[in-house]
């Protein structure tokens, strides 16, 4: 139902991640997700921790569907002395090709204890269905 869209990605994510280095709008971090099938919908989740819903963005054009988001310092008085930050900071960003199989019209996004969840469903013309055969008495003749 769905495509990587880039090779690298992961190995992208791993190096920022062992370098300490944050997204930024240009080069963004790779967000962690789960996908897969629940009955009639497609549902995709996203690893999100720590970041405001106003500070997430979807956007589907055609099939791309695109999620940014952006983890901001928590802001702190001018007594407070740093000692250990290791949770990431930046921007986050994500974009998954869509099967044309999905009805991109009625997606549902839900966000709740850091985990952003999509919900795509299957189109009905992608759906299964049984096709009935017509008997002899209701087939044309082709005549030349």
């Amino acid at each position: 139902m769905l495509m990587r869209t880039d090779p690298f990605r992961e190995m992208d994510r791993i190096v920022q991640q062992l370098s300490g280095t944050s997204g930024t709008w240009s080069k963004p971090s790779v967000m962690p997700m789960d996908a897969y099938r629940e009955g009639d919908e497609y549902v995709i989740a996203f690893d999100l921790p720590g970041v405001s819903t106003e500070a997430i963005d979807i956007d589907v054009e055609r099939n791309m569907l695109t999620v940014k988001a952006e983890r901001r310092p928590v802001t702190k008085a001018d007594a407070v002395k740093v000692e250990l930050s290791e949770r990431p900071l930046g921007v986050f960003s994500r974009q998954v090709v869509l099967a044309d199989t999905l009805d991109t019209e009625r997606i549902q996004a839900d966000y709740d204890a850091g985990v952003l969840t999509l919900r795509i469903p299957i189109a009905e013309r992608a759906k299964p269905r049984k096709i009935s055969i017509r008997g002899e008495a209701g087939r044309k003749q082709i005549s030349g």
